[in-house]
């Protein structure tokens, strides 16, 4: 028997990834009605072999980086990748959660190509990625970049979880020592932030299913437990519970959280919370 046949009664296994072939078939029939953007959509999805590889490129190329050239950004990236399996899975689990959450998206296309939230959070998995390896200059030099071109800065120290959102994206800022973990939603101008010059864990600790609102603070190594929520503007100082509304400056406990997972619901009406007033 040749090493090119199969044995009888047996199937040759073929690999099936569903998001990136849906994603090439929206790439092509954007091709089809926009030839205009057949160069585009060639270069950042439909000559890559893989998912993976198609963001590494159309986010080294959204960064332009002019001292090292995109194809040094690109070649750290596909390094990040290959030592972490881990990643791709995470990028199907963020579009995802896009494609949930974001009422303007209704394809991968749409933060494959264009949402730089989504390329700020994947670029900051490949440098989290180096940072683990020991390249901590090259990971600081590609969290620079981010920040520079898309205005979200979030240090390649800190571990981020699967399922995770960030809306618009700009003004986001996330120190050394924080944890993301799943399924959180995080919109513009949220910071998690120290309290100072203070050293060591200084940072918060954003637990499963939680959802920022817009310029929200949380400040200090603080925990905001799973399936909160963070009403828009808040200043959050102390601790939150689980299943908690806190709103306000200095933030207070308003309410519980109207649902086990108030990140995909994106609800951020205070009304549907039931309303008390303690403070945290």
């Amino acid at each position: 028997m040749s090493q090119t046949q199969q044995p009888r009664g047996r199937t040759a296994l073929v690999a099936v990834d569903p998001v990136w072939q849906q994603l090439r078939a929206e790439a092509e029939e954007v091709v089809a009605r926009e030839p205009q953007l057949a160069g585009l959509l060639h270069s950042a999805i439909l000559h890559h072999d893989t998912l993976e590889s198609a963001i590494a490129h159309r986010i080294a190329a959204r960064l332009d980086a002019d001292e090292l050239g995109d194809g040094i950004i690109r070649q750290a990236f596909e390094d990040a990748i290959m030592a972490d399996p881990q990643i791709g899975l995470a990028i199907r689990a963020d579009l995802a959660a896009v494609i949930d959450r974001d009422p303007v998206a209704d394809r991968f296309l749409e933060p494959a190509l264009y949402f730089k939230g989504f390329h700020a959070l994947e670029a900051q998995r490949f440098a989290h990625r180096l940072w683990l390896d020991g390249r901590k200059d090259m990971a600081l030099y590609l969290q620079s970049l981010v920040s520079s071109a898309l205005q979200v800065d979030i240090h390649p120290a800190v571990p981020v979880g699967k399922g995770v959102f960030i809306d618009h994206g700009t003004g986001v800022i996330v120190g050394a020592t924080a944890v993301i973990e799943d399924d959180v939603s995080i919109l513009q101008n949220v910071t998690l932030g120290g309290t100072g010059k203070e050293t060591g864990d200084r940072h918060p600790k954003i637990r499963r299913g939680v959802l920022l609102g817009a310029g929200a603070k949380i400040l200090g190594n603080i925990e905001v437990g799973a399936g909160s929520r963070v009403a828009a503007g808040s200043v959050v100082l102390k601790s939150v519970p689980p299943c908690t509304t806190v709103a306000g400056v200095p933030a207070r406990v308003v309410g519980r959280a109207p649902c086990a997972d108030p990140s995909r619901s994106m609800d951020h009406m205070l009304m549907d919370a039931e309303i008390f007033d303690p403070v945290i």
